[in-house]
């Protein structure tokens, strides 16, 4: 996705412009069968030609949670806070405000994975190029010299593109990235509002994708390691806590100060826990399967075993997470 300037960007509306040509009876029946499917709300074929962004028929929640639990390797945290808010906005009616959430963990522990699964899950194939927004930092964002033209772009784009679909899902990666105060500019269209300027926005998805964080989450997993208690039982509303506190202080965060989280608007701060031997495990038993190999356990275990180096006494984490996984499969 391109940036361009304020003044070009169109409400991307979708268009049909075609003409029937009534030669008879029997095709001016048909023509009014078709014209009645184009201006039907319901209508599958007005949704197979401009591609329809209600998702709340299609959405399947036991399809989704399948996907999370056996695609997303040592992550229950997030799977089960993901799945409570999917659930919380996606089937009211008209919900008060957008679902923002914040995806919080090191680099190969599955944020991006898990943002493209819920967008596969929203969206067939053909429509998310219209209804997914992905935002890089290092590409849209790379001039800090430009932060007030970007505000004006972020905020026409979000502004058209939930005008065109109010289900429009906005991902932001390399958060920790981000120019200082430029995230703040989209502050009006997360919060309790009814509508801005005649556009409803509390059906939008925004999800952000923060390395920042990872070292307190980690350092919150090893002392429970430490400890000999479980991963699965670290309180989640105390490491959410953490995180907004952890963030808002540092400076290399994308939330440095940020009045999304003095005004509470980013609805959770969702942490990805370092990846485990074990996980690693995991990850290369999937990639072998998707790489069309046999699973070979003593290549599971060399490749597992090369890539859990954190700390460096205990071996415990992969400093990588699963993010080397496909190469290490494709070159053994």
């Amino acid at each position: 996705m391109k940036l361009l300037p304020a003044a070009v960007f169109p409400a991307l509306v979708p268009i049909l412009t075609a003409a029937l040509d009534p030669l008879s009876a029997s095709l001016m029946v048909g023509g009014a069968a078709i014209g009645w499917q184009l201006f039907s709300p319901l209508s599958w074929l007005k949704c197979s030609l401009l591609e329809c962004c209600n998702v709340k028929d299609t959405l399947n929640f036991s399809v989704v949670k399948m996907d999370l639990e056996r695609r997303v390797f040592g992550q229950h945290l997030a799977v089960q806070i993901i799945l409570r808010a999917l659930s919380a906005n996606i089937y009211l009616k008209r919900p008060k405000k957008p679902l923002v959430m914040s995806f919080h963990g090191w680099t190969g522990t599955g944020k991006s994975f898990v943002s493209s699964i819920i967008a596969e899950n929203l969206y067939r194939p053909s429509a998310r190029r219209r209804f997914v927004h992905h935002f890089s930092t290092v590409l849209h964002f790379s001039h800090a010299s430009h932060v007030h033209l970007y505000k004006e772009q972020l905020q026409n784009w979000i502004r058209g593109n939930v005008s065109a679909c109010p289900r429009s899902l906005f991902i932001f990666s390399e958060m920790d990235q981000m120019p200082h105060g430029l995230i703040d500019s989209i502050m009006p269209f997360l919060g309790y509002r009814e509508e801005i300027d005649g556009v409803y926005y509390g059906k939008a998805i925004f999800i952000f994708l923060n390395n920042a964080g990872g070292d307190k989450i980690t350092e919150i997993a090893l002392d429970y390691w430490r400890r000999l208690k479980r991963r699965e039982d670290i309180p989640v509303t105390e490491l959410q806590h953490l995180l907004s506190e952890d963030v808002f202080r540092s400076p290399n965060s994308g939330f440095f100060q940020s009045q999304l989280i003095l005004k509470n608007l980013i609805d959770y701060f969702i942490p990805f826990l370092p990846l485990e031997y074990h996980h690693v495990k995991q990850c290369v038993r999937e990639e072998l399967r998707l790489q069309g190999h046999p699973e070979d356990e003593d290549l599971v275990t060399e490749i597992a075993s090369a890539m859990t180096d954190y700390p460096s006494e205990e071996r415990l984490y992969s400093s990588k997470g699963c993010k080397t996984v496909a190469s290490r499969v494709t070159l053994s």
